[in-house]
């Protein structure tokens, strides 16, 4: 009997590359930039790696440190141990907060529970979390725009827990009723789609005349830049590649700008999530990749489509990233 044919991933793509030279015209992938790791991700992986070499092992992370499987796994196997809450943590151990941040009430647990804290929160969620504790101390209601089950936005309503309402979609928007309309306010997750924000914003305003908003804007930096390339991708690109896990906001986001501007985008974390079907009859290709994935990732993804016939390269955009957050006191 004839041994089954198994097909690996070089040889579907090199099967495609042929595919696609049959055609007689050339393919092309366009890389956006910036992509991937931003300021505050570098700075929670680095005090993840610093602090090992200072104190050693256990050393617990509440939650993960940022949301990407291969960088959890590589850290776990240098000896982390991620835990979802704090009572799986030995008393008297170091516990490192991951970078979306915690409640008021799970610092005060760490704190009775004799134990050593890091911070890793990123600066820009920190920001977020002051102008809800000054807001709520003002008498506000908070509209806090983002998603309630998202790790960042749960502990942001820690802070002002009886004066913050979570909405998500512009239509949620209708229904509110707040104590005082003439003092309301609102905040924004660090992670969302730009366009989508500024809908809800405009139907808060409608609904709000005289809502108070954030000193600054609340989405990152980062989210922003990565999806004005995204658009500059959807200008292009036939097909849009983003390499992110999918408990990733920010990535998942990337995939949604692109669909948004009439471009089929997929959220792939690794090679072995690509389907060649998405491939078939498609010239240029787009790739990008969300805040919490590493370029590792992105140089994998682009050896799999040079193989498949996507050799010739090109980057698109051109804003250069230059942030750098402090490491907290602990490990200066």
């Amino acid at each position: 009997m004839a041994q089954p044919v198994v097909i690996t991933m070089d040889d579907a793509a090199i099967q495609t590359k042929r595919t696609v030279e049959s055609f007689g015209q050339k393919r092309k992938l366009l890389l956006a930039s910036p992509r991937g790791f931003c300021a505050g991700v570098v700075r929670a992986i680095d005090i993840v790696n610093i602090a090992l070499e200072r104190y050693g092992t256990p050393l617990f992370v509440r939650r993960e440190i940022v949301h990407n499987k291969l960088v959890v796994n590589e850290l776990r196997a240098k000896g982390t141990v991620f835990v979802e809450e704090l009572d799986e943590v030995r008393p008297g151990c170091t516990v490192i907060f991951s970078a979306h941040g915690v409640s008021p009430d799970v610092r005060q647990e760490a704190k009775t529970r004799g134990l050593k804290v890091i911070d890793a929160t990123c600066p820009l969620v920190t920001k977020v979390h002051h102008e809800a504790a000054r807001f709520a101390r003002t008498g506000h209601t908070i509209i806090m725009i983002g998603h309630a089950d998202h790790d960042e936005v749960i502990g942001t309503l820690g802070e002002a827990p009886n004066a913050m309402i979570v909405v998500e979609h512009a239509d949620d928007v209708d229904a509110l009723e707040v104590p005082d309309p003439a003092r309301v306010a609102y905040l924004t997750q660090t992670t969302l789609s730009v366009s989508d924000t500024r809908t809800v914003v405009e139907r808060l305003r409608k609904k709000f005349p005289l809502i108070k908003e954030p000193a600054s804007e609340d989405i990152c930096y980062a989210t922003q830049n990565r999806q004005n390339a995204v658009l500059q991708l959807a200008q292009r690109a036939e097909v849009l590649l983003v390499v992110g896990s999918p408990n990733s906001s920010n990535s998942r986001r990337l995939a949604e700008v692109a669909q948004s501007a009439g471009v089929p985008a997929h959220l792939i974390e690794d090679i072995q999530d690509i389907k060649l079907s998405w491939l078939s009859g498609i010239y240029v290709v787009g790739l990008t990749a969300g805040a919490s994935a590493p370029e590792a990732l992105v140089g994998k993804v682009m050896h799999f489509l040079a193989e498949a016939g996507y050799a010739e390269v090109e980057t698109v955009g051109d804003v250069v990233e230059h942030v750098e957050f402090a490491l907290p006191p602990e490990l200066r």
